[in-house]
């Protein structure tokens, strides 16, 4: 994922093996991250940008990023902010005290999900035995970021390269959608 708009920021996860390693397709489990939800009004974003180090995305499906920090835009005025795990108190205070009076709400839900590494030639095809999205890189470029369902499972997709995906799911759901995600991807590789 070295030519991912977030490579400096989602990571495999050092300690976990790979879930799949195929020739044209591998699942890998992405380091934990520090996740806030951001929702203010539109008053606020440049300031929240300025204290959080990224400019907060105005068009919807779109994300920001810059060093170690990725905003994505999750709806009208609600963004997840991605920062380094060790840096929660940190930016929850830049934060917080970039945005003085704003009334905005700012919740750490970095327990909340995990995220996988899905990439290859074959990602695409993978992502759509779940989703009905149009993944091709003109419907969906580098950057874009979605919610929708995988399946019976509410996911965040976000598309960090060509043929890479981070595919985010809460904690309680990660077991069923990666376990679908490879159990596919095993269907593909016998055929």
């Amino acid at each position: 994922m070295s030519d991912g708009l977030a490579s400096d920021l989602i990571t495999p996860d050092a300690g976990a093996s790979p879930l799949l390693n195929q020739n044209d397709l591998s699942i890998l489990k992405a380091s934990p991250l520090t996740r806030l939800s951001f929702r203010a009004r539109e008053t606020a974003l440049n300031d929240a940008g300025t204290a959080f180090g990224v400019p907060l995305p105005v068009k919807p499906l779109s994300s920001e990023t810059g060093d170690k920090r990725a905003a994505l835009w999750m709806g009208p005025d609600e963004w997840t902010l991605l920062a380094p795990e060790d840096e929660l108190q940190s930016v929850f205070e830049q934060m917080e005290s970039g945005l003085g009076a704003h009334p905005h709400a700012l919740v750490d839900i970095s327990e909340r999900s995990d995220a996988i590494i899905l990439s290859g030639k074959k990602a695409v095809w993978l992502l759509n035995t779940g989703i009905f999205i149009d993944f091709s890189l003109e419907a969906f470029p580098v950057g874009t970021v979605a919610r929708t369902v995988f399946h019976k499972s509410p996911v965040m997709v976000w598309r960090v390269a060509e043929e890479t995906f981070v595919v985010e799911a809460w904690v309680s759901f990660m077991d069923y959608v990666s376990g679908l995600l490879v159990q596919s991807a095993q269907e593909l590789e016998a055929a």
